[in-house]
């Protein structure tokens, strides 16, 4: 049953943000629901309850398939916020049916398993190079050096973007993803805005030039994907870009830092992957479990739904808290213990459902690479500074990860 909220659980306060898994415990301890009124959301922590309404379609990412905002008891955005909105709602990630599997069908024709492997090479290689040019240095920041530049650059060659276009892809990014945190403000919104504008912007030239010449690039792709003579538009082109662009990298990016950080303060697992480098993809999957990249996903309420006795109305929102889930001792034993021989590890950091991540299978890719070029170039990696956490809750990450080879 629902129970008042724990007062630990603050998203805003730093050390919440620093270690929000106790937070979670408590708040699983409260009941299967929990309302949480600064943000006018029903909280979720338990793993059974996450995994099953992920895959319900009672709740949408979108309610305007079926309602008005009015009808919906919702507020419209803000006039001044509409081209966010606009590049943000003819995404998959916030389509439902049948919008979302008319365009994640056109997409998947482009983003095949087949596009997927043939970028390993290349993966690989930079990966190398990139962690190559670290132990030259003798250390820098992992974040900086390695985790970004790796999954932005692996995006970008298979959208087709040219190298000298690349420098603004993850400001842009950066500005779109606040968006995404609880509550965000005017100043949040204003970059957003911004950015979207500027990235539609630069991707329609793009594709226009994309018709008259094509390529073998993942927007060519999606200019020729068709279905019984079904097309994606030009908007639903760009929203889909983008989103490859953003998804595709932020949680590879915080994945990776968030990753080395949990080795780092866990000196035996991380001899234990160094002894044995064969430990690489359960240890990925561990790492993302123990500190999860995306700790919240939302969801609006279509149709009345009940909770453990608790009935939540259509028109609430509900936040699915997967870091909270990836904690929940009915399904994972032990779960503070970093364990990277962890079989029996359902984690839910890619979601489920229909809308399960989609570059799921690529960013298994990108975070081995990188993890074994570390791991055989540069073993004696150690922190050199302790790192800051970036003031956000949802995606969860580190400002750097200073380093240093000894």
């Amino acid at each position: 049953m629902a129970g008042p909220i724990d007062l630990a659980f603050d998203p805003w306060d730093p050390e919440f943000l620093a270690d929000p898994y106790p937070a979670y415990a408590g708040l699983r301890a409260r009941g299967r629901v929990v309302r949480y009124e600064p943000t006018d959301q029903w909280l979720v922590p338990h793993h059974a309850d996450v995994s099953a309404l992920l895959r319900d379609r009672r709740l949408g990412r979108t309610y305007q398939h079926r309602f008005t905002h009015e009808e919906f008891g919702r507020t419209a955005p803000s006039p001044a916020h509409e081209p966010f909105h606009t590049l943000n709602d003819h995404g998959i990630l916030d389509l439902e049916p049948p919008d979302h599997t008319r365009i994640r069908r056109l997409v998947s024709k482009a983003f095949t398993p087949r596009t997927v492997e043939r970028l390993k090479p290349y993966v690989h290689g930079l990966a190398n190079e990139l962690v190559g040019k670290l132990v030259e240095a003798g250390g820098g920041d992992l974040l900086t050096d390695v985790a970004e530049p790796l999954p932005v650059a692996v995006i970008a060659e298979m959208l087709g973007i040219p190298e000298a276009d690349r420098g603004p892809l993850r400001p842009w990014s950066a500005a779109i993803c606040g968006m995404y945190e609880l509550n965000p403000s005017e100043d949040t919104a204003a970059r957003a805005v911004r950015a979207s504008v500027e990235f539609s912007d630069y991707l329609r030239e793009l594709i226009a030039e994309r018709r008259k010449e094509p390529g073998e690039d993942l927007i060519s792709g999606l200019i020729a994907a068709h279905d019984e003579g079904d097309r994606l538009t030009e908007q639903e082109m760009i929203s889909t870009a983008v989103l490859l662009l953003n998804a595709g990298h932020e949680a590879t990016v915080n994945a990776t830092v968030n990753g080395w950080y949990a080795l780092f303060r866990n000196p035996g697992q991380l001899a234990a992957l160094r002894a044995d480098h064969s430990l690489v993809p359960s240890a990925i999957e561990e790492l993302m479990r123990y500190d999860t990249p995306l700790q919240l996903f939302e969801r609006w309420v279509l149709d009345d739904i009940e909770i453990d006795g608790t009935t939540i109305p259509r028109g609430a929102e509900i936040a699915m808290l997967f870091g909270s889930a990836n904690h929940d001792p009915a399904v994972f034993r032990d779960p503070g213990r970093l364990d990277l021989t962890r079989e029996d590890n359902p984690h839910i950091s890619f979601s489920a459902g229909i809308h399960y991540c989609i570059g799921a299978p690529l960013a298994r890719i990108e975070l081995a690479a990188s993890m074994t070029a570390l791991l055989e170039r540069a073993p004696t990696l150690t922190p050199a500074a302790d790192p800051r956490r970036k003031p956000n809750f949802v995606i969860r990450g580190l400002e750097g990860l200073p380093v240093e080879l000894r």
